[in-house]
This record gives structure tokens, sequence and C-alpha cells, in this order.
């Protein structure tokens, strides 16, 4: 077993796709309309047959209730890994990406943590 999906909520899917293409750097891999919606994944550029991240409406009302309450509580919602943690604060600071918690290093890594511009706080972690 392994694991090959995983989700972010987002409030406006378009937006979402902009944000996390044009400055996080991944790719769309799939885009099928659904409704209303779209079954919308990004995945990294350096691995396209890997894990997909479904940028999900968050429209179901639990949804919106749990972002709320993580951001309110300053948790991410979600890790992405980074090679150097300094130069991808650094490009995405650049980019205009609003950091709630600068890099800090807590036990054997270094973390940063991040808005994603559609309701979600994101963490990027470096190993020491």
């Amino acid at each position: 077993m392994k694991i090959n999906l995983t989700s972010v909520y987002v409030d406006d899917q378009d937006k979402a796709l902009r944000f996390y293409t044009e400055v996080l750097g991944f790719v769309k891999k799939t885009e099928v309309p659904v409704g209303e919606y779209r079954w919308l994944t990004v995945v990294s550029p350096d691995q396209p047959d890997g894990v997909e991240l479904l940028l999900e409406p968050d429209a179901h009302p639990a949804a919106k209730a749990f972002k709320e309450a993580l951001v309110s509580d300053g948790i991410p919602l979600t890790q992405f890994a980074v090679d150097d943690i300094a130069a991808e604060h650094n490009r995405l600071r650049q980019l205009g990406v609003l950091f709630t918690q600068e890099p800090v290093e807590m036990g054997p890594v270094i973390t940063a943590v991040f808005d994603d511009t559609c309701g979600n706080l994101i963490q990027i972690v470096q190993p020491k």
C-alpha cells in the first residue's frame, strides 16, 4: 500500500491552481469536470507520476470549519519537503507569499509556515 493522493481544501480552484503552479512550482496533472467543480490535481515536476495533490473545493460546511479552526490555532494543513529552506523561503517571499512562521530549527528539521491564499497554512520542511 502507498499514498497516491492527498487533498487540500481550497476556497477557489482557479486561484488555487495559479498559486500552486505559478508560485509553488507544482504542475497540473488532472483536470476533469465534476458538476460545478473539477477533479483538479497537481504534482511535483520532479515526480510527475508521484503523489497527486487534489485542490478540493471547501464547499462542505465541515471543511470550512476545519480549515478555520486550523488557521485560528496556527496549525498547518499539510507539509511539503524542500531541499534548501532558506532559498525557498527567500524565493516565496519575493513572490509575495506571507509567512506566519519564519524558518526555525525544530529538532532534526527546519520548518517554516506560509498562507496559501486559499484558506490554509502550509508548512515547508528541510532535514538538517
